[in-house]
């Protein structure tokens, strides 16, 4: 059977509303977060990806009951929770699930859980969040890829704990953790990102004390126990911003939202840099519009509020397009410029020297095959595909759909060319022979003719 991949027909103008779901990286942490109670927890704007689905099957095989009365909104109940061993077949495809180690300690006084997978764009180590787990009072080992975890006496105990590096994930595991530990618990250099905001804010729902959230301090007074609370996740701000690089790539005017405008400060100054007019539409919508030119400009990643690395690819694709020479430097994952050669295939001017990017503008991309290398990179390539000369055809669309809901429905809602193909014979006539990427195996794929990119 071959697998799908997306055509992308290039140099449309887009128009219109692009809709932003629910943001995926809180919504997983929020999931996950209903272990901690025994009552029933309502989750709305869940948005319905493959991650989210895997993560409702970490939580039943917990022997949480999870419900979905409607397409994004989810019901659990933690009542009859029992079990304490995570999946490996799950968890070793899903990163987020190792999460679901802190609030099993805190709810259980156990826990067994394999340690995690996901976009191979980094080490992302899980020293952090054992570390931590240690500092609140529990036995840890890490024994043939599981790590085995349990609390003497029952009940975590509230700790002042500095985290080396502010992780979301690391943060995230503490906090819920902390909730039900006896005492105070302080978290130092703690991630400031709106997922952990979004996170600390359900739990407060359900009773837990916790202040300093959204700052590098955060204090959690543990709690006996947690009530069922209902609660509406955030705009995903990594899909806005990719929508509003949608319309600065084709020199569209676009709608987008809803947005939290604060999630997204770094986004929208490096759009304003380049040249585009970002301005408020409504309480929560953001409208785009082009200019007639393409600045360059420098990146830097940061933890928030920072530049985020989960929209690197997605301004490195615009920035091809620049008048002048633009530096990427990817300083939160180490994997992450492998885009750079497929960007390449597209007629990109890109060099790299260790993990910095140099983005030489061109005047115009072209379609070209293509191959996703992680999830952000995959919106890189649609983005580039969106204003190439011709058609381009993405593959490895697993990637894409772990993080992106129903992104071919609302480009073609603003007049882009993209649909999703099973069969070779439905490709577009204008897509020579050698080009049918979906004739060619992945392994070939990656061993063929691709322009050479310096990796030190």
């Amino acid at each position: 059977m071959v697998a799908p991949v997306l055509e992308v027909v290039g140099g449309h103008t887009l128009s219109g509303h692009l809709p932003v779901s629910g943001a995926k990286n809180s919504a997983l942490v929020l999931l996950t977060a209903s272990i901690l109670c025994s009552d029933q927890c309502r989750l709305s704007n869940v948005p319905s990806l493959v991650d989210v689905a895997r993560m409702g099957q970490v939580l039943e095989a917990f022997g949480i009951k999870v419900k979905r009365p409607e397409p994004n909104c989810w019901e659990l109940d933690g009542s009859a929770i029992a079990h304490a061993h995570a999946p490996y077949e799950i968890v070793s495809k899903l990163r987020a699930s190792f999460f679901a180690i802190g609030p099993l300690l805190a709810r259980l006084g156990t826990a067994r859980v394999p340690l995690p997978g996901g976009c191979a764009i980094g080490a992302r180590p899980v020293e952090l969040h054992v570390r931590g787990l240690k500092s609140l009072g529990a036995d840890v080992h890490i024994d043939g890829g599981m790590v085995n975890a349990s609390v003497p006496g029952g009940r975590l105990k509230g700790a002042k704990i500095y985290l080396d590096y502010p992780s979301v994930g690391a943060t995230e595991t503490l906090m819920m953790a902390a909730t039900l530990a006896d005492g105070e618990t302080i978290i130092e250099n703690a991630a400031q990102e709106p997922e952990v905001v979004d996170l600390a804010n359900l739990c407060r729902a359900m009773g837990a004390r916790i202040k300093g959230h959204g700052t590098n301090t955060i204090v959690i007074d543990g709690m006996e126990k947690l009530h069922g609370a209902e609660y509406a996740t955030i705009p995903d701000r990594i899909e806005a911003g990719t929508f509003l690089v949608a319309g600065a790539i084709t020199r569209s005017d676009l709608v987008v939202g809803p947005v939290v405008p604060d999630h997204m400060t770094a986004v929208i100054a490096k759009l304003r840099e380049v040249g585009c007019r970002i301005v408020p539409e409504g309480d929560n919508h953001l409208r785009i519009q082009a200019g007639d030119r393409l600045l360059p400009t420098d990146i830097e990643t940061l933890p928030f509020p920072g530049f985020p690395t989960d929209m690197q690819p997605q301004l490195m694709a615009l920035l091809t397009l620049a008048e002048g020479s633009s530096i990427i430097t990817e300083t939160v994952f180490e994997n992450r410029l492998r885009h750079v050669g497929e960007l390449s295939r597209m007629g990109a001017d890109i060099r790299v020297k260790g993990s910095a990017a140099i983005v030489s503008g061109v005047p115009f991309l072209s379609g070209a095959p293509v191959t996703a290398t992680d999830l952000r990179a995959s919106a890189a390539l649609i983005l580039a595909g969106l204003t190439a000369r011709g058609t381009t055809i993405v593959q490895e669309l697993k990637h894409l759909d772990r993080g992106y809901e129903n992104i071919e429905q609302k480009l073609r809602g603003v007049g882009a060319k993209i649909r999703r193909i099973t069969d070779p014979n439905e490709l577009s006539a204008d897509m020579s022979s050698a080009d049918r990427l979906v004739q060619t195996t992945t392994e070939e794929v990656k061993a063929g003719d691709r322009p050479p990119v310096s990796i030190n």
